[in-house]
Formats: structure tokens, sequence, C-alpha cells
């Protein structure tokens, strides 16, 4: 772990990261006269204590969310389909608007979750150096198979077209802005010679963590679940509304993993954390939510069901300036009220860390959700 005096030897440093990368994966020669790992020598980045070694555990938070997501352990097969592949085929079953949304939002979704996987195992993996963090990851980069997985038999059970819906990432421009925004920093990151150990280079690891948890898990997915949410508390594709809900779940998981994460790298690292940086950091969380307001506008022209482009704009603004104080910034947007407190129901915006603490033993398995 770099501290500010230590930043005058940085290019030294970056220098033998670079010469030796294994050293901080875990793919090294062993050193067979090394001591034993000491708690004290672990950390989130930077980091020459033996990755390979979980115990003994230093950040017991990321152990204690890899054990919850476990117990969160679901499949969408475990849903059935029927109801929801009845209404889709009835030509009264939902209006226009309402099949353009689903079609935007599963189009959305469908190559959302491969960007935030390919994003874990090809640049977040090889960079963060704690192994209790890593073990979330592999549950975490599990749990994104499961949400593609659940968006391939969503696809399949309604008989839409696959190609259609697979390629509304490439093909619509308000989901492909939103996909290049956040797939510029897994670039950067995921090229073979980049390595952390300097400030710009420890900096840019944490704008990645920031694009992928803060505001693509953590802003951009909470309009999509609006949009179901609102079908399913309505009778309507009950089936994907409860798949979504499940995915909330785990989404909310990863967002509060990610923002631990991000906060304990600050502590680690209290020189990254620059006025200009903060002003970088929350500078991302207002064109992100530019660009979900962009989306809102594409997938909901009239409205329905309660729901409107204006108020998902404001609810982006609610949650925009929520994720700014969960990272210790002042907010971007004027204080904002939450226009849908239904949501809250699903998962408490206001306290997402105790949801998971006292309702975790709820869900141990997928078939228990019902709706109120």
């Amino acid at each position: 772990m770099l501290d500010w005096n230590e930043t005058q030897n940085a290019p030294l440093l970056a220098s033998t990261l670079s010469a030796n990368p294994a050293d901080t994966t875990g793919l090294g020669s062993i050193d067979r006269s090394g001591g034993r790992v000491n708690v004290d020598d672990k950390a989130m980045i930077n980091c020459r204590a033996d990755v390979n070694q979980l115990l003994p555990l230093k950040y017991k938070w990321a152990w204690e969310k890899y054990l919850a997501a476990c117990n969160n352990h679901w499949m969408p097969t475990e849903v059935s389909m029927q109801a929801d592949i009845a209404l889709w085929k009835s030509r009264e079953g939902l209006t226009e608007d309402e099949r353009r949304m689903v079609k935007r939002n599963l189009g959305f979704f469908a190559a959302s979750e491969s960007l935030v996987a390919n994003n874990i195992v090809l640049a977040i993996y090889r960079h963060l150096t704690n192994p209790e963090c890593r073990q979330y990851l592999l549950r975490q980069a599990f749990e994104e198979a499961v949400h593609t997985h659940t968006f391939q038999y969503i696809v399949e059970s309604l008989g839409l077209d696959e190609g259609e819906l697979f390629n509304m990432y490439r093909e619509i421009p308000s989901i492909t802005d939103k996909a290049a925004w956040a797939l510029k920093h897994t670039q950067g990151i995921e090229n073979p010679s980049f390595v952390t150990g300097t400030p710009e280079a420890d900096q840019a690891f944490l704008r990645d963590l920031i694009a992928f948890y803060v505001v693509f898990e953590g802003m951009w997915f909470y309009t999509g679940f609006a949009q179901i949410l609102a079908l399913g508390r309505r009778n309507k594709m009950v089936g994907i509304a409860e798949q979504y809900q499940y995915i909330l779940r785990d989404e909310s998981i990863h967002l509060n993993f990610g923002i631990d994460v991000i906060n304990q790298i600050k502590i680690e690292n209290p020189h990254l954390w620059t006025p200009s940086f903060q002003d970088e950091v929350r500078q991302m969380l207002r064109e992100a939510a530019e660009l979900e307001a962009a989306y809102g506008r594409d997938t909901m022209p009239r409205g329905f069901l309660g729901l409107n482009a204006a108020l998902c704009e404001q609810y982006m603004h609610f949650i925009a300036n929520r994720r700014c104080g969960q990272l210790g910034l002042a907010p971007v947007f004027a204080e904002a009220e939450n226009p849908f407190p239904w949501m809250s129901e699903a998962m408490d915006l206001k306290k997402e860390k105790n949801f998971f603490e006292t309702r975790v033993i709820d869900y141990q398995s997928g078939g228990a959700l019902a709706w109120d």
C-alpha cells in the first residue's frame, strides 16, 4: 500500500509491478522462504501479502457479504412464466407502450449483466489484492451469469426475437450510450500493460469501481427495476417481476460491496481522494443521471402505470444524491424526494445495509418471495 510519502518513489514501484505483475495476481513463483501472512499486511490494492491465502480475514464485511449472497441463491427456472406467456400472447394483455418498455428493458439488461461480469473477471479481480474480496467477486461473477441466464429464459419463454433483444445495446442509442460510457473504464484497466501502484493508475481503478458499482449497478438498473416492478404491482408479467425482485436483491449487495471497497481504498490511500478527484466523481454521477434520463424518455415516451420520464429523472436525482452521501460527497442535485416510495418495499434505499442484515434469513432459496 502506498502512503503519501511513498508516491515520490511511485515510478520505481510501478516499474517493479510491471516486471512482476504476478506478485499481486497470485500467479507468481512460490516464495519458499516467506513468512506467514499477518492480517496487518493485507490491503485492498497494491498488496504484497500472499493473495492466495484467505485467512486471516481482515475485512470481515466482505466475507459476510459472500455468505449473504450464498444464502440468496436462486435460479430463474424456479419461477413459472406461464401467466406471463398468456398475457404477452393476449392482444389485450399489455398496451403498446408497456410492450415497448418491456422489450427495451430486457434489451438493456440482457447485455448489461455480461458487461458487468466482464469487468469483474477481466479487470477488477486482477487489481483488487485482497482474498476475501476476491471470494465475493467470484460469487458475484456467478450471479451475473445467473442474471444473464434470466434474460435468456425470459426471451425464450415469451418467444421474443433474440437477435432484436440481445443486440439492442448496439442498436438503440439510449442503451448504447450507457454501455459505451461504462466500457471505456473497463477498456482502460483490463489492458495487460495496466498496473496499479501510482496515484494516476490507482485513481483509474477507482473510476472503474465507481462506474460499475455506483453507476451501472447502483443507478442505471433502478429505472428498469421500477418499470418491471410497477407491472408486477398490477398483477402483470408477475413471473418477470419476481425474477427482477431477486435480481434487485442481488444487485443491492453488489452495490453495498462496491461502496465498501471504494471507501476502504479511500481510507488506506487518502492521497487519492483529492478535491479535484471528488469533483470528477460528482461529475460522473451527474453525467450518469443525464444518460439515464435520456433512457427514460426513450422507454416511456408517453408514460404508463403511474410512471413517466420526468418522474424517473427525479428518481435518478434522488438516487444520485444517495450515492454521493454513501461516498462522502456533497450531493450533485437539489434535494429530491423519492417519487416511487413503493420501491422501498422491495429494497429500502435509505437502509440498504440493514435490509440484508435483518432479512437475509427470509431468503434462503428462490421460491419464497410473494407479492403483497
